[in-house]
This record gives structure tokens, sequence and C-alpha cells, in this order.
């Protein structure tokens, strides 16, 4: 069955992995695996990279879009590791999995400095209380500025901290593709991430949680397995669960149903480890829960005691799946049929709750709304991959009433373009009616910061990087709903259609 082993509860450190995209998130746990000696040397993950983001698409677009777990041990304590989402499409994810931390790990591009999700899932940490400690990582750029950006680091905590006790925290320098970590920027004999291991260790409190109390956890995150079902996945809040024990599933305050556990399984590295007993301020698998889903409170059936309620925020841009109607329906796909959809619609929004899925009453439709454009190609990819063929519509904005009036939800922007693009970007924000933030020259080119509605964004990305020979990098985020604003006027000139098949760069398509 497993072993039967309690890990001392002052020597467990739950800690979250928080950046924008591209700034090293995975590559640094990469390292962090490696140099725990999780894997054997002649385990093939000691050779590859972004071993985390084990989905084809996160590995095509680099990007990590699940929130995943993984565990190490250093030196007799067990470090749980949440490797999140660094795009605000995503942050959905990012939201729930925050819960079962007690601190973070901020990484910052030394190049780049503070972005947007950067801001953004900081606000979420803190406003949580974890407690931070912040790598400024890729020291070795030749366009690194690690002075400037500590000081924009330094100004972001001062605007989101939550008390004085988070303006406190320990800064660390990294290389994170090499494995090295410092406390200057230089790196004097580093060699590896020990300092980091140290630092996790000291700074970052143990769980907290009575062990000795009836068993309590909050579902964070759901996973399948084909022999054993659905996988309940959380961090032990209180008491102890183990293999046979009932629990009740508390949803919105009322009692669902009672089950008994079937399996639990504990992490360590990329697998589970089966076990019999787990304790307080472990993050745990369960089997034997089917009706479970994300935000339900497992519980002693005789203290019903629910844990709050996970807030999600909701959804801004909205499109319409339906049934394909093209003559060459079953060409590309097999699964065709409303009834297919629906079922693999109603699946997805089990773990990605950030989606909301409403059918139409006529017709064989579904309207889904999401994050962003991001989060929706990204369902919309996987489906046709697992053999789904169906039509898609344009995407909208999803708008709301307030007073009578109409709010359109706005995003602010933030791009960087070398300076000799800086007026072709002006120019298109201006055609779609963006208002400017400000504007900044750096070592790498112009950044610029603009207020935009999401429903002029659309589509804007594609546009910048075809008029930037692919040479713009733009990120947005959710900002607030305002009073709906003028309509821009859509001007289209033509297409070109290929007439036989070819290469082509992509920010030229």
């Amino acid at each position: 069955m497993g072993k039967k082993l309690i890990m001392d509860q002052a020597k467990i450190r739950n800690i979250a992995i928080i950046a924008h995209v591209d700034h090293g998130k995975t590559t640094l746990v990469d390292h962090l695996l490696k140099q725990s000696h999780t894997f054997a040397a002649y385990e093939a993950e000691m050779s590859q990279d972004t071993i985390m983001d084990y989905q084809d698409l996160e590995r095509e677009r680099g990007v990590t879009i699940l929130a995943k777990n993984t565990a190490i041990v250093w030196h007799d304590y067990k470090i749980n590791i949440i490797d999140t989402p660094g795009h605000a499409d995503f942050s959905g994810e990012v939201e729930r999995v925050l819960n079962m931390a007690e601190g973070c790990l901020l990484l910052v591009d030394a190049a780049e400095g503070v972005l947007s999700q950067t801001r953004y899932v900081l606000s979420l940490a803190l406003k949580l209380k974890l407690k931070p400690i912040v790598i400024i990582n890729k020291v070795d750029r030749k366009d690194q500025r690690a002075g400037e950006v500590l000081n924009e680091i330094n100004n972001l905590f001062l605007d989101l901290a939550e008390n004085e006790n988070q303006l406190d925290f320990p800064v660390l320098y990294a290389v994170g593709r090499r494995g090295v970590v410092g406390r200057s920027v230089d790196l004097p004999d580093a060699k590896d991430l020990s300092l980091l291991f140290e630092t996790i260790i000291k700074t970052i409190p143990a769980p907290q949680g009575d062990p000795h109390g009836p068993a309590q956890m909050q579902i964070t995150t759901l996973d399948y397995d084909q022999h054993k079902g659905r996988f309940a996945i959380g961090r032990i809040n209180r008491g102890t669960i183990k293999v046979g024990q009932s629990l009740a599933i508390l949803r919105n305050d009322a009692k669902v149903t009672i089950n008994q556990v079937e399996y639990l399984f504990t992490f360590q590295g990329l697998k589970k480890q089966p076990t019999t007993t787990v304790g307080t301020g472990e993050i745990v698998a369960i089997a034997g829960f089917s009706e479970v889903k994300i935000g339900d409170t497992l519980t002693d059936p005789e203290h019903l005691d629910p844990m709050p309620k996970l807030e999600i925020t909701q959804p801004i841009l909205k499109i319409e799946i339906s049934v394909s109607t093209s003559p060459l329906v079953g060409k590309d796909g097999k699964l065709t049929t409303s009834r297919q959809i629906q079922a693999r619609l109603k699946k997805e929004i089990e773990t990605n709750i950030s989606l909301k899925i409403e059918p139409r009453v006529l017709g064989n439709s579904f309207v889904v709304a999401g994050r962003g454009e991001l989060h929706l190609s990204i369902l919309v990819e996987t489906m046709r991959r697992e053999g789904y063929e169906f039509s898609v519509s344009q995407p909208q904005v999803i708008y709301k009433k307030v007073n009578g009036k109409t709010f359109e939800p706005f995003e602010k922007l933030y791009l960087e373009v070398p300076e000799k693009f800086s007026g072709v970007v002006i120019n298109a924000l201006g055609q779609r009616k963006a208002q400017m933030i400000s504007m900044q020259n750096a070592k790498s080119g112009v950044r610029f910061e603009y207020k935009i509605s999401t429903r002029n964004l659309i589509g804007l990305r594609g546009e910048l990087l075809t008029k930037t020979s692919g040479m713009s990098v733009v990120n947005s985020v959710f900002w607030d709903y305002e009073p709906e604003k003028e309509a821009i006027v859509w001007q289209r000139n033509g297409a070109i259609v290929a007439n036989e098949p070819g290469k082509a760069l992509a920010y030229a398509i």
C-alpha cells in the first residue's frame, strides 16, 4: 500500500513560484529538482529542460498553462513546490493554488523588471499573507539592470504590502539556466542553489493547523487516473487523513455526501508517492471522491466546518462553439456531434474553473467564456488535437449593466519595442482608442503602458508582431469595468490568399 509516514509538521515548507511569463520559473524548478537529487543520475529527467511543462502546448508556446505540484527533500526538510502559470489568462490557476502555500518565490527578470503579471500575482500572494523571497534572475544578461529592478521591486512592495512584515524580505540574484544563486549581482563563489534552499527553510514558516484536530482540507486541483479515478488535491489544513477514513464533502456550506478515502498520495518529484497516513500541512492527492469539485471542503463528518470559498475572477471574453456545417466536416476530426462537444466542454470546466459554459437554447452551439484570447485559444487547440471538429465564432467581450449603463472590461497593456518602431506602436494604439499612461526609454528599447478596452485589444498582438517584424513584446492584465467607450471603425483593405503550401514567418501571417 505504501509507506505509513507522517512528516514532522515543523519540517514542511509549502512555497509557490510566481513571476511574469518567461522570467525563468520553470527553468529554476528544473534545477531545484535536479540539485536536490530528486532524480537518479540515470533517469531521463536529468537531461531534460522544462520538466514541469509536460504538455505539448506548454512546450510549443513556451508558457506554463497548468499549475503543478512537486516536492523535494533538502536536509530532512520537505519542500512542496507549486509552479504557477505566468500569463494573465491563466491567473485562475494561480488564484486557487496559492491557498496551499505559506510563502512565495517572486522571480523578476534582471533586464525586463517588474511587469504586469508580476504585480497581479504578487498582490494575490500578499493578500493571502504569504511570506516572500525575491530572486532577480538572468543577471548574466548583457542588458541587465539589477539595481534599477530592485528599486522597482521595493516600490511594488510599498504599493501592495498588507502589513509591515511583508516589506522585510530576502533578495537573491540568480542565473536560472545555470542553476546558481548568490547574494550579489556578480555571484561570487556561486556554484549551485544551496543558498536558495537554506533561505527557503529559514524564511518560509512551517504550515499552521492543529495536527490533533478533526480532519479538514480544501480541494484546489483535480487530476484523473484511468485506474484510480478522480484525484482531489489540496493541503491538509487540520488533523490527519488515513486510507479508509470517512470524510464529508461540503459545498456552499451544505453537506453533499460522505465517502471513504480509497487511495492516498503525497508528492515526491514528479510522481505521486502512495502512503496510508498524512498529517497537517502536507499537500496530498486523495482518490475515492468522484463527486468532489474544486473549492469543496473535505472534513470530518462529525465536524462540518467548511473553509472559505475560493474567489475566482470572472471571465471577460466569450466565443461560440458550434457543430460544424462545413461540407468537409469529418476530414480533420472524428468527434463532430453536439453531444460529444458538450461532454468534452463539461469535462473541461471541472478542472478549468475560470471557464464558463452556457448552451444555446436553440441550435447546436455553446457559449464559452474565458479570461482572454490565449485562454480560449488553448482550449480550442487542445480539443482540435483530441480529434474534435467544430466551428468557432469571433471573440466578443462580456458587458455588464450597472444602473442602466453599459460597462465593458478594460486592461492595462504593457509593450516593449525597439525605438525605431515606437511611432508604429503609438499610431496603432491611437487607432484603437487606447490611453497612454507612460512611455520610458530602456536599454532594450521603448516601454509603453496603456489602458485599452478589451474589445479594442482583440487582434492587436498579431497586428503589432507584423508591423514590428516580430520584435514587439506585448502583455496585458485585466484592469476594471468602465463605461462603454466609442467603438473603433474597422477598415479591411483585402486579404492575401495562398494558392499553394509554403513556409512563412509566424509574425508575417
